[in-house]
């Protein structure tokens, strides 16, 4: 591009100033440049301490099993993992379409690196890489409320989010990532004022796709669903290319992942925590519905409009409760009560804001507040007549993930990355009051404090600062992150001089134990594993003499004793006389023979030999 010359005509060149600033107007120039920063950001910060090559939660590690076990030959459509649990093995609720990429990156560095090497660049690359759609969605979706201001302030404040977040460090390959880059772009989608087909046709894709990968967000695509039904009973003609666009592209595409993900012979089986009939039904029924509602009734008045939408809903409704009726309550309530009190209850990301307040106050800014504020700012606008449309799609978006946030802490991240958007129209206007008058002290100060309290990890460092004045379990916590813990694969090497076994183990070793080792083990942290990890549990909660016959009657060739995890200590305390407490004693059964382990080890292993032998 050039400009002309006075009294020449003749063009000269852009200054570099000008063309950066040109450059800073377009989406894909700024997200590529906000992607850069975040990715170096990431890499300096965590790259260099880093003690291992796969994330630190247990979902990373056993998602690399899996992809293992897909590289090694396992079917498409074998989900089973038949190391873990009693019997069989127990099938596994994830999704191949994570799988597939991951794999297909360790098969592609695996032709020139040696196979470690080739899963630890894998594993680098992947995390990253999702980086790039996540800001692109976040930019759009600001752009498309803010103009160019408004997608550097998403692109920033999403820049902040994620570099205090676990979800897109090297090593991560949990699908908890590629769900917020598919939670950005269909929020993007719906901000799209124009009401392209095309727009919602990626939305319809993409919720579709969602579900496909974890259930974990099926709220958040239902809420989708509602408001582009909503809006096409409000407009009518005007709005029925959109709809019709995501209707039929959502029952398309729900049937192309059903098809091709789930087996044959679990085609007619219903279960809730990942794709199936269930899910697969109510999606192709509402899309579909949708589809021939917008085709065929968008001309009538707006009141019948409704109506037709109104029969919609209970049709999906009566599907539900026909096809799926299990699935309209939490699949974790059906957890065993000992595995509740003994595992679910610890599991931070599975705690309630009131659990939260109970285990550690400290962290509630971070993950609470800057969705309130979020909601508050949408409400105070929609009484005010202000961008209605706007507010009222990030409203329904944005409570109905603080609300799962209340919940479960775990939805408090896409609370986070959806208040980004409200707090930055507020944040604009905030501005434009204190330019407009630079003499008021008053304004600078409001806008200040409004940009800081947009920011998720300003509450997260103030929350931390206080923390560590007044909790000194917060400076043990840390202290004790540098041991080295229960489930590091020095700790676990001992396994490695016996033949491959079954293994009873505190469920967070688990997943170690299946990665580093080619042993069974009876627990892992996963409900859909509870015959294992009762058994475990009943185990150390036995007498030494029952204990041997659950040892016995389960085939287990090994025992692992870790007293530094929290439940071991738990179910010590519950039974003075179980196994577990009479290990944490040094009583040790005549049937459990000690394995030489490092020195400072927290935990035993002991080969089981039967009584008698």
């Amino acid at each position: 591009m050039s400009t002309v010359a006075p009294m020449t005509g003749e063009p000269t060149s852009m200054s570099l100033r000008e063309k950066l600033q040109l450059q800073a107007m377009r989406l894909w120039p700024s997200v590529f440049f906000y992607s850069v920063l975040l990715i170096i950001a990431i890499v300096v910060m965590y790259l260099p301490n880093a003690k291992d090559y796969v994330g630190a939660d247990n979902d990373d590690g056993m998602r690399l099993v899996e992809v293992r076990d897909f590289l090694n030959g396992q079917s498409w459509f074998d989900l089973m993992q038949y190391r873990m649990g009693l019997g069989a093995g127990t099938m596994m609720h994830w999704s191949r379409l994570i799988d597939l990429p991951i794999a297909s990156l360790i098969r592609f560095f695996s032709l020139f690196l040696p196979e470690q090497r080739a899963e630890a660049v894998a594993l680098l690359i992947w995390p990253l890489s999702l980086v790039i759609p996540s800001l692109w969605g976040m930019g759009l979706a600001g752009r498309r409320i803010g103009g160019v201001l408004g997608m550097h302030i998403a692109l920033g404040f999403t820049v902040f989010l994620l570099v205090a977040s676990n979800r897109f460090l090297p090593g991560s390959i949990d699908h908890h990532n590629v769900q917020f880059a598919l939670v950005a772009i269909m929020t993007a989608m719906l901000l799209d004022e124009d009401h392209r087909p095309i727009s919602y046709a990626v939305a319809g894709f993409l919720a579709a796709l969602a579900i496909a990968i974890g259930v974990e967000t099926t709220p958040f695509v239902a809420c989708v669903c509602l408001i582009v039904s909503l809006a096409w009973a409000w407009d009518g003609k005007p709005f029925a290319p959109a709809a019709k666009a995501f209707g039929l592209t959502l029952a398309l595409s729900i049937s192309l992942f059903f098809f091709g993900t789930v087996p044959p012979r679990l085609y007619g089986a219903v279960t809730c925590d990942n794709l199936s009939l269930g899910y697969y039904s109510l999606a192709a029924i509402g899309g579909g519905l949708l589809l021939f509602a917008a085709a065929f009734a968008s001309g009538v008045s707006r009141a019948l409009r409704f109506v037709a939408l109104g029969g919609i809903g209970v049709a999906v409704a009566a599907s539900a409760i026909v096809i799926a009726p299990q699935c309209l309550h939490n699949p974790l309530s059906d957890l065993d009560p000992m595995l509740i009190d003994l595992w679910l209850n610890n599991i931070q990301e599975a705690q309630s804001i009131v659990g939260a307040m109970h285990q550690d106050p400290y962290t509630l800014g971070f993950f609470y507040a800057t969705g309130l504020f979020g909601i508050a700012v949408c409400i105070f606008r929609l009484l005010h007549a202000d961008r209605v449309r706007i507010h009222l799609i990030l409203l329904c978006l944005l409570g109905l993930s603080w609300a799962i946030a209340a919940f479960q802490i775990r939805g408090s991240t896409f609370a986070n990355q959806l208040a980004i958007f409200p707090l930055a129209l507020l944040i604009i206007d905030m501005r434009r009051v204190s330019n407009a008058d630079t003499e008021n002290g008053a304004a600078a100060l409001s806008y200040i404090l409004t940009v800081l309290l947009s920011v998720a990890s300003v509450w997260g460092l103030v929350g931390g600062f206080i923390g560590s004045r007044i909790d000194n379990s917060q400076a043990e916590l840390a202290e004790a992150k540098e041991k080295p813990g229960c489930a590091s694969p020095e700790m676990i090497a001992p396994l490695a001089s016996l033949p491959p076994g079954l293994v009873s183990a505190p469920s967070d070793m688990g997943v170690s134990i299946l990665r580093f080792t080619q042993n069974r083990v009876l627990a892992a942290p996963y409900h859909r594993n509870q015959g294992g990890m009762l058994t475990e549990i009943h185990i150390g909660l036995a007498t030494p003499a029952d204990a041997e016959a659950f040892i016995r009657g389960t085939g287990v060739t090994t025992l692992a004793f870790c007293r530094d995890f929290p439940m071991t200590l738990e179910i010590a305390k519950l039974k003075p006389d179980g196994l577990y407490a009479q290990l944490e004693k040094g009583n040790v059964p005549s049937y459990l023979q000690p394995l030489p382990k490092p020195e400072g080890s927290p935990v035993q292993f002991f080969r089981y030999v039967p009584s008698g032998s």
